[in-house]
């Protein structure tokens, strides 16, 4: 049944955008993919208008997701009825003529061999973002290898033609590595001097990431509110060359990175009992993501409690990246709490300082509470599977904003 629907979706997607022709900008990487389409969002939105920009909801980033996206409809779920309306309104777009807007911006998700290639099949784009990869990519347990992952990603800009733009992390040898071979233009991004697009001179406090963006000779001081990591510089970036290509000038990127702000569960800095302070990075995790979020522990001078759960879908590489994960945080954390079968492994590689583990985000809650001083500095960052979420609604001050702050509110997840 699900085949039939994806076949479906696919015939109507390529009728609704040759009848529209939206720019399409796609999104793919293991990591920041969500967070690069915010950033992207934000800045096309302030100069384009946000009536003419739409970005994918959710995670609607597979074969029915981005489809969803392309008719600006939600899921029908397992309702028949529900479907059989929205078929109708599709029909209605392709009938008639409708407001659509100018741009999509898709992230596209690759679970597994052949996702990004079934998607660039009927969803062309005219830029192709890449945002990272690592040394151990999550959804590698669907794959031969870390390589494989790659492979499966470059897809998205492998199909570019020469009159359209590649972005790619600079920083990412798996990602750089992409450019090789490709028809379409290059704009590489980083940290890097030899960046096309870089970030310089960034200084981070507890709530705020100042730099300079430079490109083509050219240098403007920018700001991010309320982050906490380098890593949200990459989404900066990102965005910064996507508004490039439409031939926006930096001062009016950098002010609309301004408004930007981290979706739930990305580094998110929330109020938390006792004066603590919660980084909410809840959201997912990957190797990479997870060593960034420990780094940016670094700038505090309190203590540091982290609450680590299990990295899910990276198979063989679970053992290995879960004993990294250990290592770090024993060189950061002033007390770690591990949640999951795997983060066992993360225990074992704590020395000298208290380490606790349970099976389950539930298990956990009493003691995460009772181990909490004034001014603590809490970090929680684990797979999706963990929920973790459940705890930071436990220990945040004002628990009646979770639904506000917090990933994973709605009645579908708060019924797992």
């Amino acid at each position: 049944m699900r085949k039939i629907l994806e076949k479906i979706l696919k015939i109507l997607s390529k009728l609704v955008l040759k009848k529209y022709k939206p720019v399409i900008i796609a999104i793919t990487g293991s990591v920041g993919k969500t967070s690069t389409k915010e950033a992207i969002f934000h800045v096309l939105k302030t100069h384009f208008g946000e009536h003419r920009v739409r970005k994918n909801i959710h995670n609607y980033n597979n074969e029915i997701g981005a489809p969803l996206t392309i008719f600006g409809l939600e899921t029908g779920g397992k309702s028949i009825l529900k479907w059989l309306l929205r078929f109708l309104k599709i029909f209605y777009m392709l009938i008639d003529r409708i407001n659509y807007p100018d741009f999509l911006i898709l992230e596209m998700g690759a679970d597994r061999p052949g996702d990004i290639k079934y998607l660039v099949d009927f969803i062309h784009p005219k830029v192709g973002v890449i945002t990272a990869m690592g040394d151990i990519p999550v959804h590698v347990e669907f794959f031969k290898s870390p390589e494989a992952v790659a492979k499966e990603k470059r897809n998205l800009v492998s199909c570019l033609e020469k009159d359209e733009t590649a972005i790619l992390n600079y920083d990412d040898k798996r990602v750089k590595n992409m450019s090789k071979d490709l028809k379409s233009k290059i704009l590489f991004f980083g940290l890097n001097e030899q960046a096309d697009i870089k970030a310089t001179n960034y200084s981070l406090n507890e709530n705020e990431l100042n730099f300079k963006l430079e490109f083509d000779g050219k240098s403007v001081p920018g700001k991010l509110i309320d982050v906490l990591g380098t890593q949200h510089l990459y989404s900066a970036l990102a965005a910064t060359a996507v508004g490039i290509v439409f031939n926006m000038n930096l001062i009016e990127i950098v002010e609309a990175l301004k408004q930007f702000r981290p979706l739930s569960g990305r580094m998110r800095l929330i109020k938390g009992i006792k004066n603590s302070l919660i980084v909410d990075d809840s959201y997912n995790a990957a190797l990479l993501s997870m060593q960034a979020a420990l780094d940016s522990l670094k700038i505090f001078n309190r203590r540091k409690i982290v609450v680590l759960g299990d990295m899910l879908e990276i198979g063989d590489y679970s053992l290995e990246a879960h004993k990294l994960i250990g290592k770090k945080a024993n060189e950061i954390a002033d007390v770690v709490f591990c949640i999951g079968a795997r983060a066992k492994f993360i225990a074992k590689e704590i020395k000298n300082k208290p380490v606790f583990e349970f099976d389950t985000s539930d298990q956990a809650r009493l003691a995460i509470q009772d181990e909490i001083k004034e001014n603590d500095v809490i970090l929680f960052k684990g797979s999706q599977g963990i929920r973790l979420e459940k705890i930071i609604k436990e220990v945040m001050a004002e628990p009646n904003k979770a639904k506000e702050l917090l990933a994973r509110q709605d009645k579908a997840w708060l019924k797992k």
